[in-house]
């Protein structure tokens, strides 16, 4: 088992590397090592390819939020895989973003409905979270943060459903601003971005990142499949992920999401895709990806899947290397 870190630093992706080097082994990031190696990410085949729609003056052509490769996704998906920060050929991906989230029209659009914003966290946190990742730390990420706080529900998460009765957050549209708070508060040093990354934290470790409050039963059985990329789906491998970004990780109400993660492991010690949000073959239809994310067949270790496990599994000690 113990021989799959081994095999995913000879992947020929230079992102699964990077991170089993950086979560699995501890090596810093901010090595000379670790920077080359995110210089080689920045032009591997993937990364070329997620940038290949790219017009003339570097944005993405159609709607930023088109699934999965309008701007928004793919900034998300750099960000993820460990692109290199103080890229300025990604700024106008970051403007596109920003002009779309920031503009008086959307955010104007936000209703309250007995005292709850209605919105879908995810697309601010997904963008702010790009923003921090990818070397883009000024106002209009303070802006995004800004505006994820002041729509934070009473429970301490977010939801975009509009109906006057709906007064619990949802696990899709928190975990993503749980994930961009956490990082804000540690960049810009911002005490008020922690409170509410600790808020959101608990919407998960109260409910034991997958059961409901009252009865104890699953809330839903797509949480506990695995996959990768999750886009904006939850399940207890990205809830984890956070968990152990934001330092929570060691709360005992992990254990449990850590036990059903570690019985998901195959017998050579990877983990599989159990789920894909997304297709490879071009359509019309959204959720069209440019790129395949590994193997999705039953008994095979899909190598994003591993790297994210495992990584989540030495942050929570429960993996010898």
């Amino acid at each position: 088992m113990e021989a799959i870190p081994e095999r995913l630093l000879a992947s020929d992706e230079p992102s699964i590397r990077y991170k089993i080097r950086t979560g699995v082994l501890g090596e810093d990031a901010a090595s000379p090592a670790m920077r080359a190696l995110q210089e080689e990410i920045s032009t591997s085949p993937r990364v070329t390819t997620l940038l290949a729609e790219r017009a003339t003056d570097g944005t993405i052509p159609g709607g930023v939020y088109r699934k999965w490769n309008g701007a928004h996704w793919v900034l998300a998906a750099l960000a993820d895989i460990g692109y290199p920060p103080g890229d300025t050929a990604l700024a106008p991906l970051v403007d596109q973003v920003c002009a779309c989230w920031l503009s008086a029209r959307h955010v104007d659009a936000v209703r309250i409905v007995n005292g709850r914003a209605r919105r879908c966290g995810s697309q601010e946190g997904n963008a702010l979270y790009a923003m921090l990742k990818l070397g883009f730390v000024d106002e209009r990420a303070d802006c995004l943060a800004q505006h994820l706080m002041r729509w934070q529900w009473p429970d301490g998460g977010w939801n975009c459903d509009k109906a006057p009765s709906a007064s619990t957050s949802s696990f899709h549209e928190t975990w993503i601003p749980l994930r961009a708070l956490s990082l804000y508060g540690q960049v810009r040093n911002d005490a008020g971005a922690r409170e509410a990354a600790s808020r959101a934290a608990e919407v998960f470790l109260s409910r034991r990142l997958f059961r409901r409050l009252r009865d104890g039963s699953v809330i839903k059985p797509g949480f506990l499949q695995l996959c990768y990329p999750p886009y904006w789906h939850y399940s207890i491998l990205n809830g984890l992920k956070v968990m152990a970004e934001a330092g929570f990780i060691c709360d005992e109400r992990c254990e449990e999401a850590l036990d059903v993660l570690e019985s998901k492991r195959l017998p050579d010690g990877g983990f599989p895709a159990e789920i894909a949000y997304y297709a490879t073959a071009p359509s019309r239809t959204s959720g069209h990806s440019l790129v395949k994310w590994g193997i999705r067949r039953a008994g095979q270790m899909n190598e994003w899947v591993t790297t994210e496990a495992l990584c989540v599994l030495a942050v929570a000690c429960r993996l010898q290397v």
